[in-house]
């Protein structure tokens, strides 16, 4: 019954929200071309699509492999050792990094096979992208295995965490281990291509009603973040999953919502990043699994 601590929820490992960490649980591994220009560059990024989630957002587009099963598509089990070789198989093919996505709930698993896939020979960025909803202790364990931090920053208050995601505590959790990840990895570099090596991009989704929220946000990075941490506004909301049995969020963002966070974000000095045209909420942006 001892309490994991891969994120903030503290479960007892035997009955995790996320589902056991014996073996890594993946639904596709693919190379993928929808991540910003600097991660899937031309090759595209060598995606590992995890099933299962420690959040378990009401709006969640990848809603198909985030809830615990019976998974909606197939899923396959990983040892540490094979998981390896997904990594490695990723690189052969051309991949400029491994883009691990949604792997809080297999941090145990994910570090065993890095550090086999290292002494393998695998040579390329290595990508953690999360939800930020994880332990400062759980992050140590993979310091000197990530070399980029891709954060997506959802809210601030604890009135949204709770109500999208049942976490009234993820602004409190998600900041820290931000700061944790800026401490691991420092600002973005980037090699003569343009593609990143190493540092820290937070995403932030825009979402309906909460523009306030976005505001806040970008304000706590400008003032807690260095200068060179990029930051990657999204604007492909449209509702998914359960968004329908929240009226607020039934809907996609209004122009005056994305102009508004965009035009903060330039006002306070922020000029490292990335933007999504409204057109972007569309599924197209959403993998088949």
């Amino acid at each position: 019954m001892e309490a994991c601590i891969n994120c903030p929820r503290g479960c007892p490992v035997n009955r995790r929200l996320c589902g056991p960490e014996n073996t890594a649980r993946v639904a596709r591994s693919q190379l993928h071309y929808a991540e910003e220009p600097c991660i899937s560059g031309t090759n595209g990024s060598g995606a590992v699509f995890f099933a299962g989630c420690n959040l378990r957002c009401v709006f969640c587009q990848n809603y198909k492999i985030s809830a615990l099963p019976p998974w909606k598509v197939e899923v396959t089990e990983y040892t540490p050792e094979l998981l390896s070789g997904v990594f490695l198989e990723l690189r052969g093919r051309g991949a400029h990094n491994i883009n691990l996505v949604t792997p809080t709930p297999h941090i145990g698993v994910i570090r065993d096979a890095l550090l086999t896939a290292r002494n393998a020979g695998l040579d390329i960025p290595v990508i953690w992208n999360t939800s930020a909803y994880e332990t400062v202790q759980a992050l140590r364990l993979i310091e000197g295995l990530v070399d980029v931090y891709l954060p997506d920053l959802k809210y601030l208050s604890r009135e949204s965490g709770l109500r999208y995601s049942g976490a009234p505590d993820y602004w409190q959790a998600a900041s820290s281990a931000v700061l944790e990840m800026a401490r691991q990895v420092g600002g973005a570099v980037f090699d003569e291509r343009g593609l990143i090596r190493k540092g820290l991009i937070i995403r932030h989704l825009i979402l309906p009603g909460l523009r306030r929220e976005s505001i806040r946000i970008l304000d706590w990075i400008r003032e807690n973040l260095p200068g060179t941490v990029y930051v990657s506004l999204l604007a492909q909301y449209f509702p998914e999953h359960r968004a329908s049995e929240f009226h607020e969020i039934n809907r996609r963002i209004t122009k005056f919502e994305y102009d508004s966070v965009l035009d903060h974000f330039r006002e306070i000095g922020l000029r490292n990043g990335y933007q999504q045209e409204r057109v972007s909420a569309v599924k197209d942006y959403v993998p088949e699994f």
